[in-house]
C-alpha cells in the first residue's frame, strides 16, 4: 500500500514530458529580436530633430559672418575716430571733410555687410555678436557731428541714414536704443581726449564747450530710467563720470592760472604775453 501510494504521489510531481516543448518554443521565440519598424511618431521626431539641428548649424554659421562683419566696422570706425583727433582750428574743414567720407565708405562697405547678413533672421539673437561695431559706428558718427555742428546725433537721425540699406519689402535694420547709449557712452572718453588736446594747442574756448556737452550727456543719462540695470553700463557710466572730471580739472586748471598758461611758446601773436610782460625783439 505504502509502494504504491509513494509511486503514485511520484508520477504526480514528476513534470509532464508535453509540456516542455511548447514553453521552450515560447522562450525562443521571446528571446529572439524581432525586426523594429519606426512608428509614425518617431519619423516626425527625427525629422523635427533634424530640422532643428540645421538651423542652429546655419544659425551657427551666420554668427561667424556676422561677428566678421562687426570686426570690420569696429576696425574702420576707429580709422574715422583717429582722424576727427587729427583736427585743429587751421584745418578743421579738410579733417572733417575726410573723416565724413570715410564714414560714409564705412557705412556703405561693411554696415551694409551687417545688414545683409542679418536679413530674414532672428536678428535679435544674434545681437551680441555685432553689438561691439554698432557701438563704435555710433561713436564715430555722434564724434563726427559734433565736431561739425556741435550738437548730438540722435537715434532716429542716425537709423535713417541706415534706412536706405536694406532691401525693399523686407524688415530694415535699426540700431536699438541700448546700443545707441553705449555708443555715447564711449563717445564721452574720446571728447575728454579732444578736449586734453586741444588745450594743449590753445583752443581753451573749444575745451569748455566740449566740456559743457560731456556734463550734459551724463546729467541726462543718470536722469534716463533704469539705466544701471546692465552691467555694460555701469561700467561706461563709471568711466563717462571719470572722463568729465579730467575734462573739468582741465578747464579749471587753466581758468585759475590765467596768465601762466601759454598757448604757443615763442607765438608771433603781437597779442600774445608772457606773464603779462609784451614780447621783446631781441
Amino acid at each position: 500500500m505504502l509502494s504504491s501510494s509513494l509511486s503514485r504521489l511520484s508520477l504526480l510531481m514528476a513534470p509532464k514530458p508535453h509540456r516542455l516543448r511548447p514553453l521552450a518554443e515560447t522562450a525562443l521565440q521571446s528571446s529572439a529580436k524581432k525586426p523594429r519598424t519606426m512608428t509614425t511618431t518617431e519619423t516626425y521626431m527625427t525629422k523635427g530633430f533634424e530640422k532643428y539641428a540645421d538651423y542652429f548649424n546655419n544659425l551657427n554659421d551666420k554668427r561667424e559672418r556676422v561677428v566678421k562683419a562687426s570686426r570690420d566696422i569696429t576696425i574702420n570706425s576707429k580709422k574715422v575716430i583717429f582722424q576727427v583727433h587729427r583736427m585743429s582750428k587751421y584745418n578743421k574743414e579738410e579733417v572733417l571733410g575726410k573723416a565724413e567720407k570715410d564714414l560714409s565708405a564705412v557705412t556703405d562697405q561693411f554696415v551694409s555687410r551687417l545688414v545683409k547678413e542679418l536679413q530674414g533672421s532672428d536678428f535679435w539673437k544674434l545681437r551680441r555678436a555685432y553689438s561691439p561695431g554698432v557701438q563704435e559706428y555710433v561713436e564715430a558718427a555722434t564724434l563726427c557731428e559734433f565736431c561739425k555742428s556741435g550738437g548730438l546725433l540722435t537715434l532716429n537721425e542716425i537709423n535713417a541714414t541706415l534706412l536706405p540699406l536694406s532691401d525693399t519689402g523686407l524688415e530694415a535694420f535699426q540700431i536699438n536704443l541700448s546700443d545707441y547709449l553705449l555708443g555715447l557712452a564711449d563717445l564721452t572718453g574720446e571728447l575728454m581726449r579732444l578736449a586734453i588736446g586741444r588745450i594743449s594747442d590753445g583752443e581753451v574756448d573749444f575745451a569748455k564747450i566740449i566740456c559743457k556737452f560731456v556734463r550734459d550727456i551724463y546729467r541726462e543719462l543718470t536722469l534716463f530710467p533704469n539705466i544701471d540695470d546692465g552691467s555694460d553700463m555701469k561700467t561706461k557710466m563709471d568711466t563717462m563720470l571719470q572722463s568729465l572730471i579730467k575734462i573739468e580739472n582741465a578747464c579749471f586748471s587753466i581758468h585759475v592760472r590765467g596768465s601762466e598758461y601759454i598757448p604757443l611758446l615763442g607765438s608771433s601773436d603781437p597779442s600774445y604775453t608772457l606773464f603779462g610782460v609784451p614780447d621783446i625783439d631781441l
